[in-house]
């Protein structure tokens, strides 16, 4: 699967996830997006397998991908 680019949302649910465990509702309520959009970005994280849904509604980061972007730079 080819690199995700990342746009500013994906950017917030990161750093959110870097903290612990997180609901789209959280998310998109701390950061007034629409849960809709947040729901559609984790999505997109999940499968590029930054992101895992541990259950339904939650969500964790396994893979950083600023993190990897930096070490390959």
């Amino acid at each position: 699967m080819t690199d995700l680019k990342l746009n500013p949302t994906d950017k917030v649910i990161l750093n959110m996830l870097r903290e612990g465990r997180c609901t789209p509702s959280y998310i998109a309520d701390t950061h007034d997006y629409s849960r809709q959009n947040v729901t559609n970005r984790l999505n997109r994280l999940v499968e590029h397998e930054y992101v895992h849904k541990i259950h339904t509604g939650l969500y964790e980061l396994t893979e950083d991908p600023e993190l990897n972007k930096n070490n390959n730079s």
